[in-house]
């Protein structure tokens, strides 16, 4: 867990494929997002339990937010709108592909979540067309973002040997992040162990030579 000074995020790894799966509480209102439903439905409402256990307010999923729609990222949406009754979102682009209904299509922008929980939606088009990583900024610093399939720890996301994908994300994480956010930014992939931006920054040039 990582104890913000207003919000706490809370990790799980679910699956073969090392999913993560995010869940942002705020402190004083007790609204959540939780991000990537990923598998194990069991696992992910034991961390909902546990948030519950320690929270000063009775806790609430406001949202639940699907960073893409590749089937290893939506295995457990189903099990946990329903437990939660929480409304779901997802990148426009990537909505039809996801089976669960999505209530709120995603643009860059703010999303509200409700008691003082915000965040940014950014869009990073390539490793699917709606991808979305979701920027929380942190009044004390650093800010946190959670970058789904899009942003690794020594590259950028798979874009499946399509240059022109390849072009349309190496693009979008350099002027929509790199561009924008300072070096002690905190990357949450959406699979393994996370970065900071001042870490992958001297390799930008290096991933788009390789091309991926």
């Amino acid at each position: 867990m990582i104890d913000l000074d207003q919000i706490t995020i809370r990790s799980i790894s679910v699956s073969e494929t090392d999913n993560n799966v995010y869940l942002l509480t705020h402190k004083l209102s007790g609204h959540q997002v939780l991000i990537d439903a990923a598998d194990d439905p069991e696992a992910i409402r034991s961390m909902l339990v546990e948030a519950g256990a320690d929270a000063a307010r009775e806790p609430r999923v406001s949202i639940l937010v699907t960073t893409h729609s590749h089937w290893d990222h939506v295995r457990a949406l189903a099990e946990i709108t329903e437990y939660t009754g929480a409304a779901t979102a997802a990148g426009t682009e990537d909505a039809p592909d996801i089976e669960i209904p999505t209530d709120l299509p995603l643009e860059s922008g703010p999303l509200d979540a409700g008691g003082g929980l915000e965040l940014e939606v950014i869009k990073l088009r390539g490793h699917t067309p709606g991808s979305v990583a979701l920027l929380y900024q942190d009044p004390t610093g650093p800010d946190h973002l959670f970058t789904g399939d899009s942003l690794f720890p020594g590259g950028i996301g798979n874009t499946f040997e399509d240059p022109e994908r390849f072009t349309s994300l190496i693009d979008d994480v350099t002027a929509r992040i790199f561009n924008v956010m300072p070096d002690d930014t905190i990357v949450h992939p959406g699979h393994g162990k996370g970065t900071t931006l001042g870490a992958e920054r001297p390799h930008l040039e290096e991933w788009r030579e390789r091309g991926w």
